[in-house]
């Protein structure tokens, strides 16, 4: 799946994204800036999320309430290797059932599930932004 999207139609592009998740652990690529946080935000929204929603750059891990389930946002920007996200036990996140939204996830690839989904930004000009969606299952 291939979208393109403003700040104006993000929500309306956020809920169609939810339907191209195969997996509920959820890769975001893209650079700086592209808008990988902003993205998040709306699809926490989507699920029903109520609460403000922040960046984890600092506290690595974010969660949030959504209806009848959990969001567990990760963002592994200034982690120096893999064994701080075992640290904080990340393969226990994984195996919760539970949406896990992971933002610069080449961080800990060595650490990655076989299923899961991966969304790719790009910035298109300085208000609109492409995102692919793919699923992945490398087993």
């Amino acid at each position: 799946m291939t979208l393109r999207y403003t700040l104006d139609n993000i929500d309306a592009v956020a809920k169609q994204l939810l339907d191209c998740f195969e997996s509920k652990i959820v890769l975001f690529n893209g650079e700086m800036g592209s808008g990988k946080t902003t993205l998040i935000s709306a699809l926490v929204r989507a699920l029903g999320g109520e609460s403000e929603t922040s960046s984890p750059t600092f506290s690595i891990v974010n969660e949030y309430k959504v209806s009848s389930d959990f969001v567990y946002h990760f963002d592994f920007y200034r982690i120096k290797n893999h064994y701080e996200a075992l640290d904080i036990g990340i393969e226990d996140y994984f195996c919760s059932g539970y949406w896990n939204f992971i933002e610069w996830p080449e961080k800990i690839k060595s650490l990655l599930p076989d299923d899961h989904t991966v969304v790719h930004l790009t910035i298109e000009s300085d208000n609109e932004r492409r995102l692919d969606c793919v699923y992945s299952n490398n087993s």
